[in-house]
C-alpha cells in the first residue's frame, strides 16, 4: 500500500479514535452518575441498575472499538495494514474504507464469522 493511502487511513483512524475516546469517557461518566442519585424505591432502584448496566455495556463496546483502532494503527506502523492476517492477501480498499479496522479480507471474515457461529451454536 502506498504512503498516501496509509496516511489517509491513519487520519481516518485517528479521527475515529478521538470520537470513541470521548464516547468512552461519556459512558463511564454516565455510569458513575447513576450510582447514587438518592433513589430509595425498589422499582426506581431496578431502573437505576438497568441504566447503569446499559451505560457500562456501551462503555465496554466503545473500549473494544478503541482497542481495534489501536491495533489498526499499530499495523500501519508495522507495515502490515491492509493485509489479511489470516491468508496474507491484500484487503480491498472498499472494505478498508467501510471498516478501517478490518483485519481480514471479505472471504476470511466470512469464514471467521461462520466459525464463531458454529462455536456458539448449541449442541444437540
Amino acid at each position: 500500500m502506498d504512503a498516501q493511502k496509509l496516511e489517509h487511513y491513519r487520519s481516518t483512524l485517528l479521527k475515529e479514535l478521538q470520537q470513541h475516546m470521548q464516547n468512552v469517557r461519556g459512558d463511564q461518566a454516565a455510569a458513575l452518575d447513576s450510582l447514587d442519585d438518592g433513589v430509595k424505591d425498589s422499582v426506581d432502584m431496578s431502573l437505576q441498575d438497568l441504566n447503569q448496566e446499559m451505560a457500562l455495556r456501551l462503555g465496554e463496546r466503545e473500549s473494544q472499538i478503541v482497542a481495534d483502532i489501536d491495533q489498526a494503527l499499530m499495523r500501519i506502523d508495522e507495515g502490515t495494514y491492509g493485509v489479511c492476517t489470516r491468508c496474507g492477501k491484500p484487503i480491498d480498499d472498499r472494505r478498508l474504507e467501510a471498516v478501517p479496522t478490518a483485519r481480514y479480507d471479505a472471504a476470511c471474515q466470512t469464514l471467521v464469522e461462520e466459525n464463531e457461529g458454529t462455536r456458539d451454536a448449541p449442541t444437540l
